[in-house]
């Protein structure tokens, strides 16, 4: 690699060349993920809603028309955020998934004509969809059995959540026991949430007590329903609307509003503004007429919802990434409020990446005071043309820290100059560069360090991601601590943090005569370093910052390899051209950038080195296996020819749906394959290599549906 400064910026999709989308699709990779890590482990975002959502639907955007440069890391999977260690963890029978967002009637427009043709709908043939109001609180899932109400989980990542069962059932609204003849098992998903006057009140009552103030009724919400103490919890005057279902013994109803209808029944709360229709045209209108009603509504809500309102449809269409096909919501615009730039500070990563932060004069926008923005990277800088002592237009949706939109130019002081982005890393001094990469001739659209082994900031933060939620996720181990325990020379990498109790008992002062620590918590802090020596080998692979391999592709790898040092050996071994190579390449959705990033990483001696400290100090557990009593379940299958039943998207879908990982080669790891008209090669290598062939039929007949 080569490396010099450029400021090249494409714009529209269709102007772009080959090189230039592959550069901007790698730069969005890196961002969405750097905005993932800020928002769902460190409680800290610094993007709002609408901005993060319009990288999302640019990545996506990219992908569509590049389809080579789909992978396992494609920036729509991850949902939600690790339950904390203080709550029970409840595994969810069926993943509590997230939607896709639209922001325009076009965009509605090609998501209906989107569902039509995966389904093959004709023109005549009636695709009727309901909607109903985005309720902005914490979503959460009631477990009834036999009509009594069991169990409460938080959504937390979405395959595993927080069990909220005592304060759950302090919430009037929601009944202990169902009315009517119900299902054997129910599992009821909707919202909590807080009401405006409620939380004018309960704000107004911290006030008087001294206590912090909440920042909305979502974080209030969240807040309450979260307390350890359930008669807290009690006090809190929540409210729920219930909206869908996980795992049922038998629905009530072919239909998403037939279903809803019959949670009314049961004594549940559904939102009355809930329709169904039939065109594009009522369902836009029903979008403005609830947004016309959004600020007497009473509760906070930030879009409308759309969903297939056909079950057997919603089966057909099945996921994608983190979201079904068959719903979306329909975004509101963004919140917008002027105010001053007063600084931009640089940020560094653990991978070298420096990242502008606009430290804004305080501005309430939406109801919430803010006074930082995001500012992506220079190019963002340079185009806009911001400079510190500009009055700026900021930019929220949501409850997040906002954007930058644009830079008032009649109101900028006289004098003022243009932002010069450091080409020094402001940590350790050493040269921060812009890659250039020699195969493509792209430049990256990040300037990084280029003192990774000397560079302080670049070890913390690989610490910290390390010890982060969706990592390692070690209790009482954040980022001040971090920070504090790498200064004071106590931690500098990895493995350092499980044998830090035993050299503990060798300093002088010991941690507990520490200021801001104490006996009990440097038992806590101890205890759970020791509950992380056993830990899921998808979460270790996660938690080493592999570049490109996010929580995806860490849970894809693990379930191809199966065991840590299969991965470890073929990643080393991973030379371009290699065998070792091409079976990284034919895992569905990995691409070369992570092949290419795994075998770098594990390639580095330096970083053997430190694998081989740290698996002494942890054993790595198998990755749970898929919640599904498929007989598919697990298995890797290959579909090949001509489906005459589904479509390929269906025949994925269907697959992921019955907990099989589809591949799109044939490989030696490869269970099953499935076979339709005009097979060749892969039916051919499924001979070689005594794999088991089925036919469409037979496929069918062994998932359960004739």
């Amino acid at each position: 690699m080569t490396k010099k400064p450029s400021h090249a910026h494409p714009a529209s999709i269709e102007e772009l060349t080959p090189l230039e989308a592959r550069a901007e699709h790698a730069r969005l990779h890196q961002e969405i993920a750097a905005h993932d890590r800020r928002y769902y482990q460190d409680d800290a975002p610094t993007v709002s809603d609408a901005d993060y959502d319009a990288l999302r639907l640019r990545y996506e955007a990219l992908e569509r028309a590049f389809p080579e440069f789909a992978t396992a890391e494609s920036l729509t999977k991850k949902v939600g955020a690790r339950p904390s260690e203080k709550f029970a963890k409840v595994k969810h029978a069926v993943p509590m998934l997230s939607l896709g967002n639209v922001f325009s009637d076009e965009e509605v427009l090609e998501f209906v004509a989107r569902v039509r043709r995966f389904l093959k709908l004709a023109e005549d043939e009636s695709l009727r969809v309901t909607a109903e109001p985005k309720i902005d609180g914490l979503s959460c899932s009631l477990r009834y059995e036999r009509g009594r109400l069991l169990l409460a989980a938080t959504r937390g990542d979405g395959y595993e959540g927080e069990d909220v069962t005592a304060n759950i059932k302090t919430i009037g609204e929601i009944p202990e026991k169902l009315h009517g003849v119900v299902p054997e098992i129910l599992e009821v998903r909707g919202e909590v949430y807080m009401a405006h006057e409620d939380f004018a009140a309960l704000n107004e009552r911290q006030k008087t007590a001294g206590k912090p103030l909440f920042a909305n009724p979502r974080n209030a919400a969240a807040g309450s329903l979260r307390q350890l103490d359930s008669r807290i919890t009690a006090q809190r005057p929540l409210h729920f609307f219930a909206y869908a279902w996980g795992e049922v013994s038998e629905l009530p109803a072919k239909t998403q509003m037939g279903v809803l209808d019959a949670f009314k029944r049961y004594g549940l709360r559904i939102n009355p503004l809930t329709k169904i229709y039939a065109t594009v045209e009522e369902m836009m209108t029903h979008y403005r007429a609830i947004e016309a009603q959004r600020a007497t509504l009473g509760y906070d809500i930030d879009g409308v919802v759309y969903k297939v309102n056909d079950i057997a449809l919603q089966e057909r269409l099945g996921f994608v990434s983190r979201a079904p096909r068959w719903a979306v919501a329909h975004k509101f615009p963004a919140e917008r409020a002027t105010t001053i730039l007063r600084d931009i500070e640089i940020q560094v990563g653990r991978t070298g990446a420096l990242t502008p932060v606009a430290r804004l004069e305080p501005v309430t926008v939406g109801g919430v005071v803010v006074s930082n923005a995001s500012l992506h990277n220079e190019d963002e800088i340079a185009r806009k043309d911001i400079r510190i002592g500009d009055t700026v237009v900021v930019q929220r949706a949501g409850d997040v820290i906002p954007q930058i939109v644009e830079v008032v130019k009649d109101k900028r002081p006289q004098g003022v100059k243009p932002y010069e982005f450091p080409h020094v890393c402001p940590r350790c001094g050493s040269a921060a560069l812009r890659e250039i990469d020699e195969k493509t001739g792209e430049t990256d659209v990040v300037r990084r360090c280029t003192g990774s082994l000397v560079c302080p900031a670049q070890a913390v933060e690989r610490l910290k991601h390390f010890a982060s939620r969706n990592a390692m996720d070690i209790e009482g181990l954040g980022d001040k601590q971090i920070e504090y325990f790498y200064d004071e020379g106590m931690i500098k990498t990895a493995s350092d943090i499980f044998t830090l109790p035993e050299r503990e008992a060798q300093m002088s002062p010991r941690l507990a005569e520490r200021e801001g620590y104490g006996e009990t918590s440097v038992r806590n802090l101890f205890a759970a370093i020791e509950a992380r020596r056993k830990i899921p080998v998808n979460r270790f692979i996660y938690a080493l910052g592999v570049r490109h391999v996010g929580e995806t592709n860490a849970r894809r790898l693990a379930r191809h390899f199966g065991d840590f040092e299969s991965l470890r050996e073929t990643a080393r071994a991973a030379a371009p051209g290699g065998e070792a190579r091409a079976r990284i390449d034919s895992i569905d959705g990995v691409g070369p950038v992570v092949a290419e990033a795994l075998h770098d990483f594990f390639a580095e001696p330096h970083n053997e080195r430190e694998l081989d400290a740290l698996l002494k100090q942890i054993a790595l557990e198998p990755m749970p296996a898929v919640a599904s009593a498929s007989p598919v379940a697990g298995k890797t299958v290959v579909f090949t020819g001509a489906l005459e039943r589904l479509t390929r998207d269906e025949a994925k879908a269907q697959a992921e749906r019955f907990g099989a990982h589809v591949a799109g080669s044939v490989s030696k790891k490869t269970d099953l394959v499935v076979a339709g008209p005009g097979a060749g090669s892969k039916l051919k290598k499924a001979a070689e290599l005594g794999i088991e062939v089925i036919t469409e039929d037979e496929w069918f007949a062994r998932t359960g549906q004739g």
